[in-house]
């Protein structure tokens, strides 16, 4: 086994703990397991020739997130913008403690952290990679239950700072997905 493989078997034992579940097309999977498999995924649609930084990173951008749910924080912007900011620390930290584990060091690890705590979004083209292929699972398999669970103005409001998030190949990307006839409606109305 080498070292990505390594560092992959531990991110995916470690979201393998996930207690809440996802059911994606008749199989149960812990639900970070399955979403870091699907951002690792469109990755490499996206990026076929990825360094190893950016594998590294997609496959441990939300590694552990249950363990801080946004439950845990008071309703408010302030409050969730400061889940964010130290949940993407955590993240940060266990993967790194990971890919140390699976022995790499110095700039793969840097470059995985900078990856992962989003630096120099829009600027530097693995961090905007990494950004589509967020905005991408949301949209493949998060959407459809947001919806059922939001307001249309909420809806909308996400739908377009995704869109806003997203570079040309993202954008593209989004276009291919299947939904349903409503998601699809409310998506075209958001991006009118």
């Amino acid at each position: 086994m080498n070292k990505l493989e390594k560092a992959f078997a531990l991110f995916d034992s470690y979201n393998q703990q996930d207690p809440n579940t996802i059911t994606w097309e008749g199989i149960s999977y812990p639900a970070e397991y399955f979403f870091a498999l699907q951002v690792y995924h469109w990755v490499i649609k996206l990026a076929p020739d990825a360094s190893e930084s950016l594998l590294l990173a997609s496959r441990s951008q939300h590694i552990g997130r249950w363990t801080s749910p946004r439950s845990s924080y008071p309703e408010g912007k302030a409050p969730y913008l400061q889940w964010r900011m130290e949940l993407a620390k955590f993240h940060a930290a266990k993967a790194t403690e990971l890919m140390l584990e699976a022995g790499y060091e110095g700039e793969i690890v840097e470059a995985a952290q900078r990856i992962i705590l989003k630096k120099n979004l829009r600027t530097d083209p693995e961090v905007q990679t990494m950004e589509n292929s967020l905005c991408l699972v949301f949209l493949q398999f998060q959407y459809e239950d947001f919806i059922e669970k939001h307001d249309e103005t909420k809806v909308m409001r996400i739908l377009q700072k995704s869109w806003g998030k997203m570079s040309q190949p993202g954008r593209a990307a989004a276009l291919t997905i299947s939904y349903s006839a409503k998601a699809k409606q409310m998506l075209d109305k958001a991006l009118q």
